[in-house]
């Protein structure tokens, strides 16, 4: 009967590890080559245009997949993708917030390198410590604080080691945290929005990048992308448009494995990872562009991911804690009217 119990556990387990999987790779190849059309021999600087055109490749991909599912219902499945307006509408917060994160995290890989947008992204466990605090109304404990504490002193080291380097960027690192900012609220807002799409993430990432489409065109006419675009001289490279084809496919992918990581675990657990996926983003990183860092930098990313790591461990024994208390509740409750009888 051990036996019976522990292959469903297996199973889970190995479940949440390939969706896990999935999203570093498909995060850790998102950002190459979002870095390479931000800032590579081709660069177009239109941040807007570019996140646009993925959420376009988002939106194709999913009527790519929904005619392939029903010309092979036994290979494929995809829901109907019906526009309805109501749903739209409903799912447009999230939307609003998916903006914001996508632009502000290209907007900092536009400013610095790779290797610091671990440190600029790094301040998500914090925002989203306080955003559980003012949207949730859920205390934290001290101990969980404290891990927040060290993740801030290891984020002020790495600025620190970034401007003695002469590579800060102040407005990079302003981006980079307001994207973890974004970061967090995406993550909170995901798990309530999912409830309108009968908790199908493929329906919310169909939705969810109709709604961004819709936001980008008037924002990139406001910040006047129209005139860089239409301008560019490798608009007609074939070159570029692969790399831009390729991002938003990948955009497509993040999109969903989010989703997918969020529902398989948590928003905490999903923030903890992409914490630990920008780490191992930041070494891969280095050795590929072949930056020489200082201990004391290689050190303020050692701190963070520290931080993060002891957050996560306290998370999970206050979690454990809870359910032991709420089981104990439970069973009192069964027992009461027994004993009454």
């Amino acid at each position: 009967m051990d036996g019976g119990r522990q292959q469903p556990l297996l199973k889970r387990y190995t479940y949440i590890l390939g969706v896990v999987a999935a999203y570093w790779t498909v995060s850790i190849t998102l950002v190459f080559v979002n870095k390479s059309l931000l800032s590579g021999a081709q660069k177009l600087d239109a941040p807007l245009f570019i996140t646009c055109y993925q959420c376009v490749i988002t939106v194709a991909a999913c009527y790519v997949l929904r005619w392939a599912a029903t010309k092979f219902p036994n290979l494929v499945s995809f829901p109907e993708l019906p526009v309805d307006p109501s749903i739209l509408k409903q799912v447009l917060p999230l939307s609003v917030i998916f903006v914001g994160m996508i632009t502000f995290n290209n907007l900092c890989l536009l400013h610095v390198d790779v290797s610091f947008y671990y440190i600029g992204r790094s301040l998500t466990t914090v925002f989203n410590v306080l955003l559980t605090y003012f949207i949730l109304g859920q205390r934290t404990s001290l101990s969980a604080v404290a891990c927040c504490a060290v993740i801030l002193a290891g984020f002020y080291l790495g600025v620190d080691q970034e401007d003695a380097a002469g590579s800060f960027s102040l407005s990079g690192t302003v981006y980079g945290v307001l994207a973890s900012l974004f970061v967090s609220l995406f993550a909170i807002y995901t798990k309530k929005v999912l409830v309108v799409v009968d908790g199908n993430i493929w329906l919310l990432t169909f939705y969810n990048n109709i709604n961004a489409v819709l936001l980008f065109i008037p924002l990139m006419v406001v910040f006047g992308e129209v005139p860089t675009v239409t301008g560019f001289a490798h608009l007609d490279s074939f070159d570029f448009w692969f790399m831009m084809t390729l991002g938003g496919i990948f955009g497509f992918g993040i999109g969903y494995v989010t989703g997918l990581q969020i529902k398989a675990t948590s928003p905490l657990t999903h923030n903890i990872s992409g914490t630990a996926k920008a780490a191992a983003q930041t070494v891969l990183a280095t050795h590929w562009f072949h930056e020489v860092k200082p201990w004391l930098w290689w050190f303020s990313n050692g701190v963070v991911l520290a931080g993060s790591l002891m957050y996560a461990r306290v998370r999970q024994l206050e979690m454990a804690t809870q359910h032991r208390t709420e089981s104990k509740v439970e069973e009192k409750e069964e027992t009461e009217p027994l004993q009454k009888v």
